[in-house]
């Protein structure tokens, strides 16, 4: 039986000016999945969601969630999904149960959120001030007062940014059990790791366009690499005499290159990251560097994983 699909949308744009921010992308997701957007800055994540939940209004194409319009049924959306958006604040002396005693009002039903602080972590910062609160302890926060209406979908938008590695596994933790309670959970991420690990499926998007959409294990096979060789170029030797500080510069790529098993050679100064397939693809790029004399260290292997994808879709310069 196929699974009920609570949010679609169809060819959707959005333009500021000359720049396509969201330039023609359709979605359909089911109900109790948690789904992934990832994009690099600028590619249009934000203003995608932000036209999903109502609060941007799309140029042209067609959204529903849970059959509602965001545009038009945006008051009766609003009591059954919650939003935790990517800028949250409060004011500094307002106290926990003070912001959850507020939005609970904004809603016709709520949840007693004194429950909802005890699966959070909360229950002893009940009585703190904002200001009193860590940067995970806002974070949770601010998923309860998504939570508070117990919704249908609640949207995460770059939920763990700015948290330490503790405080972002016991997010990801917190995000597997509300899609145990049946609700249904959007989120956009800067990080694979934690698309690849919460998602069951994941949309990379560019330039305002999906350009994948799988789920994290099917998108890694599909690149068809399945391991990655990280070393570090540190020396050059010929025979027994090693020439110290070899420029990275003089490596060249192309060496490891005709390496069976090789698919793609990556250099960042003296780092290289080698792409490939085989279960002897660390021994042969071994006696090609030896054999070719090049010194290295910290060699390690991987498996490719969803970092390699988005990588090898939307490549490796910086966007602002």
């Amino acid at each position: 039986m196929q699974a009920q699909e609570i949010i679609t949308v169809e060819n959707l744009y959005k333009h500021y000016g000359q720049v396509k921010a969201v330039d023609g992308i359709s979605l359909q997701i089911s109900a109790s999945e948690i789904f992934g957007m990832v994009g690099p800055n600028g590619s249009g994540k934000t203003t995608t969601i932000e036209c999903i939940e109502g609060l941007r209004q799309p140029d042209k194409g067609k959204v529903r969630v849970l059959g509602l319009d965001p545009e038009k049924d945006f008051y009766a959306l609003r009591e059954i999904i919650g939003v935790q958006l990517q800028a949250c604040n409060l004011p500094a002396r307002m106290r926990v149960e003070e912001a959850l005693d507020l939005f609970a009002s904004f809603y016709q039903h709520s949840v007693d959120w004194r429950a909802l602080l005890d699966d959070l972590g909360l229950t002893e910062k009940r009585r703190s001030f904002y200001n009193q609160l860590s940067g995970g302890q806002k974070q949770r926060l601010f998923v309860a007062l998504a939570l508070i209406n117990r919704p249908n979908i609640v949207f995460l938008d770059e939920l763990t940014t700015g948290l330490d590695p503790q405080a972002r596994r016991a997010t990801w933790d917190l995000v597997r059990r509300i899609r145990e309670q049946g609700t249904t959970v959007f989120l956009t991420t800067h990080f694979m790791e934690e698309a690849e690990r919460l998602c069951d499926r994941v949309a990379i998007l560019d330039h305002g366009r999906v350009i994948a959409m799988d789920t994290p294990n099917s998108l890694v096979s599909q690149l068809g690499m399945s391991r990655r060789v990280t070393f570090e170029i540190n020396g050059h030797s010929s025979g027994a005499t090693k020439i110290a500080n070899h420029a990275a510069s003089d490596f060249n790529p192309a060496l490891l290159g005709v390496v069976e098993g090789v698919q793609k050679v990556d250099q960042d100064g003296n780092e290289v990251v080698v792409h490939g397939k085989g279960n002897g693809l660390v021994g042969e790029l071994v006696r090609a560097l030896e054999n070719a004399g090049v010194s290295f260290t910290n060699l390690r292997s991987e498996q490719a994983n969803l970092e390699d994808v988005f990588l090898a879709l939307t490549g490796r310069a910086i966007r602002n």
